[in-house]
């Protein structure tokens, strides 16, 4: 069973399109994508998504839909359980333990979960983390990352897929200057 992993898209889906029909096109086990898990922050775009791509689609609330109480849900999935939750209030920001805890609490063999706009896919104390990044604001460095997740009777597998690799960077802004490179190459002129 494939799961296409996303978060943090904040309204913004272009990027999301573009990944799924490129990662479908891959997958680990040459079938289909399964089921799109959207780890919050916009929850109507995870509907939105799984509508117009006619894929079941599971999504939670994140910081930016006023989630102020625990929103997670549990995937079953030939591997085990998968718990989806945005990571705010699990403190992701700072580190994994309490998320680690509500997955295993739940049965859960791995946890999806975003918030930080930074991709992670690891095993942690037996529960497979996987954080698929943002597409949309991406804060590694790169112009956007999303998961892809295959669960078979023998495991997990998969891995995180960065929009430049796919596309060959064609959405990678140049950094520019801000004010205290103005002030460098014009201190001269005040």
């Amino acid at each position: 069973m494939n799961f296409f992993v996303i978060s943090d898209t904040h309204g913004h889906l272009e990027k999301v399109y573009d990944m799924f029909d490129r990662l479908s096109e891959m997958t680990i086990d040459g079938k289909p994508v399964d089921m799109i898990l959207h780890c919050g922050d916009h929850l109507r775009d995870g509907e939105i998504i799984g509508e117009r791509l006619a894929v079941p689609a599971v999504s939670v609330a994140g910081n930016c839909d006023g989630c102020r109480k625990r929103d997670f849900r549990v995937v079953p999935s030939p591997a085990g359980k998968i718990l989806i939750t945005h990571g705010h209030l699990e403190g992701v920001d700072y580190d994994l333990s309490t998320l680690r805890y509500l997955a295993q609490e739940n049965g859960c063999r791995a946890a999806c979960f975003g918030h930080t706009h930074v991709p992670v896919f690891e095993d942690i104390g037996g529960v497979l983390m996987i954080n698929p990044g943002s597409l949309t604001f991406p804060r590694d460095g790169t112009t956007g990352s999303c998961a892809l997740l295959n669960a078979t009777e023998n495991g997990f597998d998969g891995g995180i897929y960065y929009y430049e690799h796919l596309f060959g960077g064609k959405d990678r802004k140049k950094s520019r200057g801000g004010f205290l490179r103005g002030m460098i190459n014009y201190s001269d002129r005040f």
